[in-house]
């Protein structure tokens, strides 16, 4: 697994890392999608401390994060219920 070294920029702070070689796409866009909400909350608020935008970022990707996995919760236990029922319907035909 090879992996590459880059220098990530969020805010104002420049971080090493090393990623594998598939991943740095995501990464990076994971960073440029972070800075967008720095910016908006900037803008928006007109917050000028660092670490107030970034605790507000991160609030927001945690709340997007619980909504994502409610989500997939949700849809999980309806294929579930679907294939039971398809099951069934099978095991009565046969």
């Amino acid at each position: 697994m090879e992996t590459l070294a880059i220098r990530l920029k969020i805010g104002d702070r420049e971080y090493p890392m090393r990623v594998k070689i598939e991943d740095e796409s995501k990464i990076r866009h994971a960073g440029k999608l972070i800075n967008e909400k720095l910016r908006k909350y900037k803008e928006e608020f007109g917050l000028d401390d660092n670490q107030d935008l970034l605790a507000m970022v991160a609030f927001d990707c945690m709340v997007e994060s619980l909504e994502t996995n409610q989500v997939n919760t949700e849809d999980s236990e309806h294929i579930k219920s679907s294939i039971s029922h398809i099951n069934a319907l099978l095991a009565k035909a046969l």
